[in-house]
């Protein structure tokens, strides 16, 4: 994605997307009440699949919300965490000049915002585990909302 200096409808962000090779703190929604792990091999797979998907809210930012669409990633790595776990770090912008009053918000709520991934065809290692283990899946999109309802308290997300 170029730059595009002082374009009026992108307010960049930068976040920590989930860990890989690490459990999640709590249960993701889809998840069927498991915790979830991504493999860093299927993560590094899959970051590709990021690219151009779209970052969404619900008002509350308590959940995902796929029809309130209010920003773009545009690029994702991982980067080593704490000890074996990695992070997928992503960046992105927000729709500003579309979507004002939620960016201000989120401005606002600095520090307590965290992320969330979605995902689709996923396989799973056990599905009657108590951690489910995916080794394979499609990133579909992502999702700011407070850090305390994300699955990975891990994850954060910043204004540009």
């Amino acid at each position: 994605m170029p730059e595009v200096k002082g374009h009026p409808n992108r307010r960049e962000f930068r976040g920590v997307l989930t860990m890989a090779d690490e459990p999640s703190d709590r249960a993701p929604s889809g998840a069927k009440g498991h915790r979830v792990m991504l493999t860093a091999t299927a993560t590094e797979r899959a970051l590709p699949s990021l690219l151009g998907m779209a970052v969404d809210y619900s008002p509350e930012l308590d959940r995902h919300d796929a029809k309130r669409k209010v920003g773009v990633i545009t690029a994702a790595d991982m980067r080593r965490g704490n000890g074996r776990a990695q992070r997928v770090d992503v960046r992105g912008h927000l729709f500003e000049r579309d979507f004002p009053e939620v960016v201000a918000e989120m401005a606002r709520r600095k520090g307590e915002l965290g992320m969330s991934y979605e995902i689709a065809d996923v396989r799973v290692v056990d599905v009657d585990a108590a951690v489910w283990v995916a080794t394979e899946f499609t990133f579909t999109g992502a999702a700011v909302l407070l850090r305390e309802k994300a699955a990975y308290q891990g994850t954060s997300v910043e204004l540009g």
